[in-house]
């Protein structure tokens, strides 16, 4: 009997046999390629357990973990229920170029969720954008932005919008506690307060400068009730009536009234 008829059907000759292996050692493995078949005992032969094969591509039913990483170019639920991702740490999505390089990142932990990117957009279905930040500017385009706070926005440096107000029947407060609050715009500002009062307080000097134009007080009172008193005369009527006076650095001051102007008397006061 030869060598060949040696062997039982199926088997590959080459596999043990100490005869082929001194006689035929050039033998091409072509001749006897490998194969595995994995097949389950129990179910369909479409999957296993709660893996099918569609057409589509594969089938997941019911909870699954992945102990390694899992490539896929499309993740999704059965139409109408949701899709969870859940981790014991974190979960996180990385975009990557060709020289898989991370482009952007997307990391829900369990005390923030962070996302890293050259800039970030939040738009609505009709595709208008709401927020964006970069790194030089943030931009709000909602039509309306609110602050629900109690203690209202603190903003370290400047600020640039068109209006600022406050809800209706409720104060507006712009406020620095230690430093200068500023407000400049090209073309005027405007302040109004069409159901209430306006109110302006500082600690040691209010300035109203206008370089090219006029300042105007436009009530039917107005008031200053703190305005220094100059001198009075003992021997002058005791009416309460004054006169406005002007110092030559723009102090004004409150003399007594006469027959005649006064405050050239009291001009000690713009010393």
């Amino acid at each position: 009997m030869s060598p060949a008829e040696q062997t039982c059907p199926g088997q590959d000759p080459t596999s043990s046999d100490p005869f082929f292996a001194q006689h035929y050692p050039e033998m091409p493995q072509e001749q006897y390629p490998q194969r595995s078949t994995m097949q389950t005992s129990e179910g369909p032969q479409d999957g296993m357990g709660n893996l099918r094969i569609t057409e589509k591509g594969l089938k997941l039913e019911g909870d699954s973990e992945f102990l390694k990483p899992l490539y896929a170019k499309e993740i999704r639920s059965r139409p109408g229920n949701p899709l969870y991702f859940q981790s014991a740490r974190n979960v996180t999505v990385n975009i990557l170029n060709e020289k898989t390089k991370v482009l952007t990142r997307l990391v829900t932990g369990p005390q923030a969720v962070e996302a890293h990117s050259q800039k970030f957009e939040v738009k609505t279905l009709s595709g208008k954008l709401l927020f964006s930040a970069d790194d030089n500017e943030v931009v709000v385009g909602a039509e309306r932005l609110r602050v629900l706070g109690a203690e209202g926005t603190v903003f370290p440096k400047s600020i640039e919008t068109p209006n600022v107000r406050a809800d209706p029947f409720k104060e507006l407060r712009l406020e620095s506690p230690t430093r200068a609050l500023v407000m400049e715009a090209p073309k005027g500002i405007e302040i109004n307060a069409e159901a209430g009062s306006l109110k302006a307080t500082c600690r040691t000097e209010l300035r109203l400068e206008s370089k090219d134009g006029e300042i105007t007080l436009n009530s039917a009172k107005i008031k200053l009730p703190n305005l220094p008193q100059g001198s009075s005369s003992s021997a002058g009527s005791r009416q309460k009536i004054y006169e406005l006076c002007v110092c030559p650095n723009g102090r004004l001051f409150l003399s007594q009234a006469g027959s005649s102007s006064t405050c050239q008397i009291n001009t000690s006061v713009c010393l």
